[in-house]
């Protein structure tokens, strides 16, 4: 019979074959590859299709394509660190944009995106309120800055597009309607919740002091703004780019535009980095401004095997470094 003094020395062991602990970062490290891997298989067919198209290209274009695609995340992190007064480290800031960009294209409506980028702030010390204003901020710029340049440039070139080709007869205005219905229930929820109007007033604030905050500093407001446009800029840029290497006979100002007015579009539509939506309505717009449709088509894939496909592995591996890091 033990002892009140052999207690101590009685140890339960763990049965044999079975972890300590389950490895939940080295999961998440493997994640991002699962599901690239899922991605791909869905559509091997759009992989494949784009790789074709590439071989017949100019290279040279494609080269910039390239080059206007890489600047973007360079742009998303400049604007990222002008949504926040804090100094973020740069390499590690312009990294998670990249590793965001492959999350941004698994996950739906910019989920990944943002959440990558506020675990990032949250290791580097910024509260979460805070964080989430710096983010909402970031959105509303990028939004801005997208719409913005858009209207710049059909007020410059007003028959870039032809708009009636892009919307169904008489759709104007049943999604001014939903719009509408939509504001209108959020506010009545706001009105008849009270914790929920609490925290959104309460959020509100934290939102408006990092606005006056970010814009005191001339620095950060410059960054901000300049980003948020530069990005949609490149995002364009980069369009326009491939457009010339497959010989689209539009010019780079239509084209432009057909590419900010697809995006615009394609906001609304809750897929993994807009994967089908964005291949359709680019298709649609690059016709609307008066490409052929076969070579339309053709661009839009090579473009999107650029900006989407080739990045997509590197950037699930880096965020897989960047968790087992401990950077995010």
């Amino acid at each position: 019979m033990a002892t009140s003094g052999d207690v101590t020395a009685v140890r339960v062991r763990r049965p044999e074959g079975l972890p300590r602990r389950l490895p939940v970062r080295e999961v998440l490290c493997l994640l991002p590859l699962a599901l690239v891997a899922v991605v791909a298989v869905q559509h091997w067919a759009v992989l494949a299709e784009g790789f074709r198209r590439l071989g017949g290209a100019e290279w040279p274009w494609l080269l910039a394509a390239a080059g206007a695609t890489c600047l973007t995340w360079v742009a998303a992190a400049v604007t990222r660190q002008g949504a926040l007064v804090e100094r973020l480290p740069s390499l590690r800031l312009l990294a998670t944009q990249f590793a965001a960009g492959a999350a941004n294209h698994l996950l739906p409506s910019g989920l990944g995106a943002s959440a990558v980028n506020l675990r990032f702030m949250a290791v580097c010390g910024v509260p979460l309120a805070r964080s989430s204003a710096a983010l909402a901020l970031y959105l509303l710029a990028e939004s801005i800055g997208r719409v913005g340049l858009l209207l710049m440039l059909l007020i410059a070139f007003p028959g870039a597009l032809r708009l009636g080709t892009l919307l169904p007869e008489g759709a104007v205005g049943p999604l001014i309607v939903a719009a509408g219905a939509a504001v209108c229930v959020a506010v009545a929820v706001l009105l008849l919740v009270r914790r929920l109007r609490t925290a959104a007033l309460r959020f509100l604030r934290t939102a408006l002091g990092e606005a006056r905050g970010v814009h005191t500093r001339p620095s950060r407001a410059l960054a901000l703004w300049g980003g948020s446009l530069a990005f949609p800029a490149l995002q364009a840029a980069g369009l326009v780019a491939v457009g010339r290497a497959l010989g689209l006979e539009i010019p780079v100002a239509h084209m432009a535009v057909a590419y900010l007015a697809a995006t615009v579009a394609v906001a609304l539509v809750p897929t993994p980095g807009g994967l089908g939506s964005v291949e359709a309505a680019l298709v649609v717009a690059l016709v609307a401004a008066g490409g052929p449709a076969a070579v339309a088509t053709a661009v839009v894939l090579a473009f999107r095997i650029i900006t989407l496909w080739l990045p997509l592995l590197p950037g699930a591996l880096m965020l897989g470094a960047l968790v087992r890091l401990k950077v995010i």
